[in-house]
């Protein structure tokens, strides 16, 4: 009976996958090749350097973008990474996410502007961003596993796919805030489109679109970790390891290690979307001065 009214939905979708996969080799071949590179080359230069010269750098960016507050608790948390013995790991993990979230935030804020100026393209968007968002993380990991072999770069790929709806939604969500009597006016003065876009309507929706940039690093860091299991290395790894070993020791250090890297960059990211302290006390004084 159950075979009779059976949909082999998972057999077309199967078969369509590994006829893409056939088709297409060489394209997935160069998109291999193109992200081992970016990931070697950043995980280099973020494992390379002795620790204090990347825990000077991260310090100094949390200073500039929220004061030092935050450049003093990203400099305990990162030593306390160091001393944990997960640094490396940690950097590896960093990698992959800043290389991921990069580019589904590439892809996203364009895919997220036109959606914004166009119905019909948001009413297509938003479905498949619906499916993008309620499919469990694990399944990602199946077709890019197939694609791409073991290693970091399946965890890109199925992070970047996992990772850029939230840029999508933020993006188009601000952008159609905007108020429609600022961009009439921008009109009314002769602004050409394009103008319209760069000197209105992103810098007004820039909190909205900063707010997406956020989600998407930190689903980035999610996904990351759960792609340990299919090779991608870094604190993902340590943490399967610890899974498969019932290593608590192992799993809360590498735990740990992720909630850190995640309130440094969740804080930093954040801190964007506002004034920093610095440029507006500036403002202040540049009122002040004028006032008087």
């Amino acid at each position: 009976m159950n075979d009779l009214f059976r949909l082999p939905l998972g057999d077309v979708v199967e078969t369509a996958v590994r006829w893409i996969i056939k088709t297409f080799s060489w394209l997935f071949d160069g998109i291999s090749v193109t992200f081992r590179a970016l990931y070697d080359g950043l995980d280099t230069v973020l494992s390379g350097p002795p620790f204090w010269v990347i825990i000077v750098v991260f310090v100094a960016l949390a200073f500039f973008a929220k004061g030092w507050k935050l450049a003093l608790g990203t400099a305990i948390g990162l030593l306390l990474i160091v001393t944990i013995d997960q640094w490396d790991a940690a950097m590896d993990t960093l990698a992959l996410v800043i290389i991921a979230a990069v580019i589904a935030v590439a892809i996203a804020l364009p895919l997220g502007i036109w959606a914004a100026r166009s119905d019909r393209v948001s009413a297509v968007v938003r479905p498949v961003l619906d499916f993008l968002q309620t499919m469990p993380a694990f399944v990602y990991l199946i077709p890019a596993l197939i694609m791409f072999s073991v290693g970091p770069v399946p965890g890109i790929v199925a992070t970047i796919v996992f990772a850029m709806a939230p840029g999508v939604r933020l993006t188009e969500l601000g952008i159609r805030g905007v108020d429609t009597e600022v961009v009439e006016a921008g009109h009314a003065f002769g602004a050409s489109p394009g103008r319209i876009l760069r000197q209105i309507q992103l810098p007004l929706a820039l909190p909205s679109i900063m707010a997406g940039v956020n989600q998407v690093i930190m689903l980035s860091l999610s996904m990351v970790v759960i792609a340990g299991m299919v090779g991608a290395g870094g604190l993902g790894g340590q943490i399967v390891q610890a899974l498969s070993r019932i290593d608590i020791a192992l799993g809360v250090e590498a735990g740990l290690a992720v909630v850190i890297i995640a309130m440094i960059l969740d804080r930093v990211t954040s801190s964007f979307a506002g004034p920093r302290p610095k440029r507006a006390l500036l403002g202040r004084r540049r009122e002040l001065a004028r006032a008087a």
